[in-house]
């Protein structure tokens, strides 16, 4: 076990409210986990915090990462936002061979090592020195990603995928992930909307024009990981308002950030 890990596991603890089995609608609102790790909040107040944001394309992490920024800057939090891939010099080179549509067909071996490759120089270059400096990190997809979709959706074995994020700085951890679930046919047809606006479709949607059959296969892989790590995970439904969903991200990070109570009080 790393250094990193020791925060994750929690000796026990019951599984999360608002959780669901794998391809099952989850409810269309949330409720906060009843326990936090105390490990958890000793690990933020030495350094950042790591906040990662998952989901199937379309739901909206781009946008609910933006407002958490926000909220936190308000409250006094500093605070580093990036994405994956495409969070380095190097990764944005690589996020065109990803989500482009340059190159016809990225057999899936190759696509993890990518993203492998992408991850690595992201948390060398700026993950770990923002979160040694007290600065926290809010993510847009990181490793669970990878396992839902080069895993769950093309097939992966996803301990290979595990092994390979073993050894230092791959083995860094979340402290919290939010995962926006959301009807895979909604989701894509949202995506492909933004797409079509912000003229897109070429450089950044490859992931779109996949089938909705493996799409529905991330999103079931998404929920079976947040299933296996209840402590980690909080699921976030992700229809309604924008406004909506950033009240009900900020009510599970508000034991990482006591400074988002303040803001709602405000």
């Amino acid at each position: 076990m790393s250094a990193h890990d020791e925060i994750l596991e929690p000796d026990d603890g019951p599984l999360a409210s608002g959780t669901s089995r794998a391809g099952e609608p989850i409810e269309p609102a949330f409720r906060s986990a009843a326990q936090v790790d105390p490990r958890l909040l000793a690990s933020t107040r030495r350094q950042g915090c790591f906040v990662t944001f998952e989901g199937i394309e379309g739901s909206g992490k781009s946008t609910q990462i933006a407002r958490l920024a926000e909220r936190l800057d308000g409250a006094g939090e500093p605070t580093f936002v990036t994405r994956e891939p495409g969070g380095s010099p190097l990764g944005r080179r690589l996020r065109g061979l990803l989500l482009g549509g340059e190159i016809a067909r990225i057999e899936p071996l190759a696509e993890l090592c990518l993203y492998v490759a992408d991850r690595a120089q992201h948390l060398r270059e700026f993950v770990e020195p923002n979160l040694a400096s007290g600065t926290h990190v809010l993510c847009d997809r990181y490793l669970d990603a990878t396992l839902a979709y080069q895993g769950f959706a093309r097939g992966l074995d996803l301990d290979y995928i595990r092994l390979l994020h073993e050894k230092p700085p791959l083995d860094r951890r979340p402290h919290r992930t939010i995962l926006l679930d959301l009807d895979p046919e909604l989701g894509l047809d949202r995506a492909r909307r933004r797409n079509d606006e912000l003229g897109l479709e070429t450089t950044e949607g490859r992931f779109e024009r996949e089938t909705i059959a493996f799409h529905r296969r991330v999103r079931e892989g998404y929920l079976s990981l947040a299933e296996a790590e209840p402590f980690r995970f909080r699921i976030v439904a992700a229809e309604g308002t924008a406004e909506e969903i950033e009240a009900r991200v900020a009510d599970l990070l508000s034991d990482l950030f006591p400074g988002l109570d303040d803001e709602d009080a405000s």
